[in-house]
This record gives C-alpha cells, structure tokens and sequence, in this order.
C-alpha cells in the first residue's frame, strides 16, 4: 500500500493569515435574544415572553403565532395525531381548543378512539399489555369492542365517517367522562374529526363484534372528508402531534390528491411535534408539503407530548390575547 502522503509534509505557518474586525462577520447570535430570569410567581405571558429567541423556543413561538393568525384570518388548522397524546392527558387541552374554533379539525389513528373511548367511560384507559398477552386477554374489553365496532357498522350504514359517528355516539350515550372526548367535542363543535384505520392493528378488530366492511368503509368516508378539509390548508398550519407512521402517510396522500384535484394547497405551516425525530414525519408532514418556495414554513420541536403541547397551547392562547389587549 501505498503512502497517504508521498512528498514531505511542512507545517503550515500562519503569520501570513488574514483577520477582520468582529463587526465585519455575521453571528447567529445576539445576547438581545437571550433569556430572561423569572421571580417566583411569574405569569405564563411573562414565562413566555422570557424564553430566548433562538432555535426551538423561537420556533415555539413562531408556531403558536402562526396558529393564532390563523384563528383570527379564519383559516385551517388541522391536527394530526396518534394515541399517545390523549393517554398522557391532553384530551382537556385538544377539547377546548375544539369548542374555541381554535383547532379546525382533527386526524388520527385508529388507537385514538379506542382511549378516547374508554376515558369517556371509565374514565381510565392503556392497559398493561404484558399482563394479559399470556392469557389472551390483551385487548378484550368488552365495552370497548361491542361500542366501537358497532360505532363503525352504524357509520357505514349511514354513509358516515367513524370519527363523527364515534363523537355522536359518546354525546348520545352520555357518557359519565364524556367532556374529557375529543371526538364529543369535535361532534358538538360541528369540526372534522377523522379516523384513519390500519385494520388489524387495534385492539377492536380481534373482537368477535369487528366488521372489516365497516370498518374500511367508514375510514374510507374519513379519508375522503380529510382530503376535503386539507384542500382548505392554504396559508393555513397543519401540526402532526406523535404519529410516527400512520398520519404522516394518510397526509401525504390526502395532500396530494387535494393538489390533484386542483385545490391550491401552499403557504402552509407544516409542524411535527414528538419525542424523538421521525423519518416520515420530517419528510411527509415538515418539508415535502412545504418545498417549492410559496411561503411554506416547516417546524420540528422535539420533547414530550405532556411537556410541549401545554407549551404551545398555552403560547397561542397568550397570542390570542395580546392582539385582543392591544385591540382593547
């Protein structure tokens, strides 16, 4: 083999290298966007206004403006969520911003009824699957099966989507918790909230009760209503809360045949929020939508769902207000 290096090497001497003064060079920052130290008892405008300006607290804010300019210019903002978020208890928080016309319309999962569901009626919901995997009992809920799968055969029989109809049946039953449903709040606010099954991938379809018709017929309805309410996203924000695989896919789809059909869909905010990056969230939901240079803004925050989105809900609902004092 031969040498890296073939002809002697001189150390480099840098007396002759060039400076300038600092003034002369760019700098990505400036101690004006520096955080502000908080006394005790700070209020949540003053804590929002104290967060540096720099990478993701700066894009905190930019996102919770853009949904704000949102609300007031009457434009969409469409969410796009897995399970995960109503189980470590943002239903309260995704229920008020529905009954504000803050949010538009929601997209999710098929786990996402099942817990929306349970909270509605007991109160409680995610099950420890490893303790009943061994005895097949993981996933049995009768309750559970026996509302949700009649949920989708009433659906498809009306010509419905699941996610109405789900939202429907929780107000109709009245049941005990059902101020903590997204999707009864969802039905009484008159907002989409749709249901984007991977059949045999939730609990429900190993129920006796399950019927695969259904099911896809009414998820089917769902898409259809999604691609409806994405065709309304232009200068809108599109936020994708925790699903990795699922929602960012059915987006992309939704996006596409939206375009297809010859709706303009651009100068969108595009978001993904979750606890680690994901490869489709980052290519489906941040930046594929937003390419093309119309004024599109892609944002990925990365932490916990119970530490973010409280964040973010409360910066928009400071957002809301400020414009409001000012007015006043």
């Amino acid at each position: 083999m031969k040498p890296l290096f073939i002809h002697p090497i001189s150390p480099v001497n840098p007396a002759r290298a060039r400076t300038r003064p600092l003034a002369s060079l760019s700098r990505k920052v400036d101690r004006r966007q520096f955080a502000s130290p908080l006394g005790a008892g700070a209020t949540m405008r003053e804590f929002i206004a104290a967060l540096p300006e720099t990478l993701a607290a700066a894009d905190l804010r930019e996102l919770a403006r853009r949904i704000a300019a949102a609300r007031r210019a009457g434009r969409t903002f469409l969410m796009l969520t897995g399970a995960h978020p109503l189980k470590v208890g943002l239903s309260p928080l995704i229920c008020g911003m529905l009954r504000d016309g803050v949010l538009s319309a929601i997209a999710t999962n098929g786990a996402a009824i099942i817990h929306d569901f349970e909270l509605a009626f007991a109160g409680r919901t995610s099950e420890d699957v490893g303790a009943g995997i061994g005895d097949g009992s993981f996933g049995m809920a009768e309750e559970t099966g026996a509302f949700l799968n009649r949920a989708a055969r009433l659906a498809a029989g009306e010509g419905l989507g699941l996610g109405e109809v789900v939202g429907r049946e929780i107000v109709r039953a009245r049941l005990r918790y059902r101020e903590a449903s997204v999707f009864a709040a969802a039905y009484r606010a008159g907002a989409p909230a749709t249901v984007h099954v991977a059949l045999g991938a939730d609990i429900i379809h190993m129920h006796p009760t399950a019927d695969g018709g259904a099911i896809g017929q009414a998820t089917m309805a769902d898409f259809h209503r999604l691609v409806a309410v994405v065709a309304t996203l232009r200068r809108g924000v599109v936020l994708n809360l925790g699903s990795a695989v699922v929602m960012p896919e059915v987006f992309l789809k939704a996006l596409n045949l939206a375009r297809n059909l010859g709706r303009r869909v651009d100068g969108l905010c595009a978001a993904d929020m979750d606890f680690i990056r994901q490869y489709r969230p980052r290519l489906n939901v941040v930046e594929r939508p937003t390419a093309g240079g119309k004024g599109g803004r892609g944002i990925a925050l990365t932490g916990h769902h119970e530490i973010m989105f409280p964040l973010l809900a409360a910066a928009v609902r400071e957002e809301l207000g400020r414009r409001g004092r000012r007015r006043g």
